[in-house]
């Protein structure tokens, strides 16, 4: 079984069809998927937002957990029966997914499919973004927009253990979860966001979690402290926009070249600003195998929105795509 993204749309542009379960070529492994997400990029697939995606039709999953069922030739290492972790970008909203051998990640055996694909993508992205780009340190002040979402909640825990004072906007129905996780909460619908940031943190923040793009990250650097930085890692405010997915971005690189001459010149007063973009690799499966052994010891609990069987992905694309969810959705095999 595989899930197709037919055409531009809604939810309802998701078909259920039945395919063959592929057999994997040199140095690839086919898995069986336990479990694989829906994440924000799928909603910008659907209404060809997002940036590089394939033409319709295609299958969409960003990531997956399962259980490696085929070894093709060359593959070392690497055993049936394996618990695995991939990062696909597109394709794994099926059953069975071949993915190179080389960027498979162990999952602990006894660890939840779910659970463990909630930190795949997300995790990942959050971890990077805040000890290898921001290199948040204890005592620092973070803001994390949208800090209610997949990435977003997990940033939150994480920098929260690392000691970090965690600002993060979400919606007011939101509130009690940030405060929960120990975040000050602000709510982006009522609020004046970068207005309540100063009052909260007057000497600006060490760094900015944007999601958001285009124009709001000139708010984000603006709210800077001395040597801070804006990580920006997604385009959130684009999704309804009209024509060619790439004019949104051409005022903000210009913006950031901007920055990046002022800085050169000693004008920017040690503030910086990071494209991110999760991939697979030799530090994307040290990062996972952190998390998993965190996850695995009690230490991050990465929160589920809801999880759906495959079949119903058109439905846990809709939950996200509302804004409905406060953490991860699943899709389960």
């Amino acid at each position: 079984m595989e899930i197709v993204l037919t055409g531009e749309g809604g939810p309802e542009m998701l078909r259920v069809t039945e395919g063959d379960a592929p057999m994997p070529g040199r140095a690839r492994v086919r898995v069986r998927v336990e479990a694989t997400g829906v994440s924000f990029a799928e909603v910008q697939m659907l209404r060809r937002r997002y940036p590089l995606q394939p033409k319709y039709p295609f299958v969409p999953g960003y990531d997956l957990v399962g259980t490696v069922s085929e070894i093709g030739p060359g593959v070392e290492g690497v055993r049936v029966g394996d618990r695995v972790a991939a990062l696909t970008r597109t394709g794994a909203w099926r059953t069975h997914v071949v993915v190179k051998a080389a960027q498979i990640v162990p999952v602990p055996a006894d660890l939840d499919a779910g659970v463990a694909e909630a930190v795949v993508m997300n995790g990942v992205t959050a971890w990077q973004m805040l000890h290898q780009v921001a290199k948040v340190r204890r005592g620092q002040t973070v803001l994390v927009h949208g800090a209610s979402g997949g990435v977003g909640t997990l940033l939150v825990r994480l920098a929260v253990a690392a000691g970090a004072r965690v600002i993060g906007t979400a919606s007011a129905a939101k509130r009690d979860l940030l405060v929960s996780a120990g975040a000050e909460p602000i709510d982006y619908r009522t609020e004046n966001v970068p207005t309540r940031v100063r009052q909260l943190a007057p000497g600006g923040v060490d760094a900015v979690f944007d999601h958001l793009g285009t124009a709001s990250v000139t708010e984000s650097y603006e709210l800077l402290a001395d040597g801070g930085i804006v990580v920006s890692y997604g385009s959130a405010t684009t999704v309804n926009d009209q024509g060619h997915w790439t004019t949104p971005y051409f005022g903000m690189i210009a913006r950031v070249l901007g920055w990046q001459i002022q800085r050169l010149r000693g004008r920017g007063r040690g503030r910086r600003f990071s494209f991110y973009y999760v991939k697979p690799g030799p530090r994307f499966t040290e990062a996972l195998t952190q998390l998993f052994a965190l996850v695995a010891a009690g230490t991050l609990d990465p929160p589920i929105t809801a999880r759906y069987p495959l079949d119903k992905a058109a439905e846990a694309l809709r939950v996200l795509a509302e804004g409905h969810s406060t953490g991860k959705v699943v899709l389960e095999v």
